[in-house]
């Protein structure tokens, strides 16, 4: 990262190359002897893990101050649902392999949402309404995928995963980010976040889902459209109307998301909800 004020003062980075040419003695290679700062076993050890923590939060929160990003479109999804007409890998079995197949038309509106988000950021020179995605595949190669139809940069924010860890090629490389903590990494989600679409997923689309509702619901952040997409699957997924009717929930907290099915239905609600024009650019779906 390029310094903001000069300095007359040496470096951390200058020292770093210095510790490394030090004579070769019993002291110099001992670990005590590293730099702080330079020692990936302090670094990494428990005992900093809170300044880990930090650190994950400070490096993507200082790179998107440097590109003047002050508002994104969150879209959470499967990454396991395929591209039309492209192969199912996830499935296990033939009937999950039917359902994804049907499920690749979420790919397609998810990309499409995406487009429309983007045409919206154009209008503030990328600054607001940047698509973010956790950069993988599926519904989130989706929606990297739609900001770059239109030439539109867009986030991710990866996460080290035994599997499907590798950030899609749509996403910009600057603003292509990978995290160690969940925690850290779904506060990067919603600190900015001035929408967030859910498209059909597993256990991490649910706790991004929920974790989302919960801050809204207390209070802890401010009211945004949430949009639930793919009123048949989640219809069987969870019934929020049953928390209600239980009383576990509050009656009008069902009324916190909005359930739609099309790209344009979704962002007919943020055009309504934040007074934005009618998107009017070509649909590149199947493109």
């Amino acid at each position: 990262m390029a310094r903001r004020n000069p300095t007359r003062l040496r470096t951390s980075s200058e020292d770093i190359a210095a510790s490394k040419k030090a004579p070769q003695t019993p002291q110099t290679q001992n670990p005590a002897y590293r730099l702080a700062f330079a020692d990936d076993d302090f670094l990494t050890s428990e005992d900093t893990r809170g300044i880990r923590f930090q650190l994950e939060y400070l490096k993507p929160e200082f790179r998107l101050r440097e590109h003047g990003i002050t508002s994104t479109v969150v879209l959470f999804g499967g990454a396991r649902i395929p591209e039309p007409g492209k192969p199912a890998w996830a499935a296990k079995n033939e009937t999950q392999k039917r359902n994804l197949e049907q499920a690749s038309r979420y790919y397609e509106e998810a990309r499409r949402f995406a487009q429309l988000a983007a045409q919206t950021s154009a209008t503030t020179d990328f600054k607001e309404y940047v698509v973010v995605t956790g950069g993988g595949p599926g519904v989130m190669e989706a929606g990297n995928r739609g900001a770059a139809d239109m030439g539109a940069p867009s986030i991710a924010f990866n996460i080290v995963l035994p599997h499907e860890q590798a950030p899609n090629v749509y996403v910009t490389p600057d603003l292509s980010f990978n995290f160690h903590y969940f925690a850290t990494r779904k506060i990067h989600f919603l600190i900015r976040a001035k929408v967030v679409a859910v498209f059909p997923g597993g256990f991490g689309t649910l706790d991004e889902f929920f974790e989302t509702l919960t801050l809204i619901q207390t209070g802890r952040m401010e009211r945004v459209p949430v949009l639930l997409f793919g009123a048949d699957f989640w219809t069987k997924v969870i019934n929020l109307e049953a928390l209600a009717e239980a009383g576990t929930i509050a009656p009008t907290d069902p009324e916190l998301f909005t359930v739609v099915d099309t790209a344009e239905e979704g962002w007919a609600v943020v055009r309504k909800f934040y007074g934005l024009p009618e998107s009017h650019e070509p649909d590149w779906r199947g493109g």
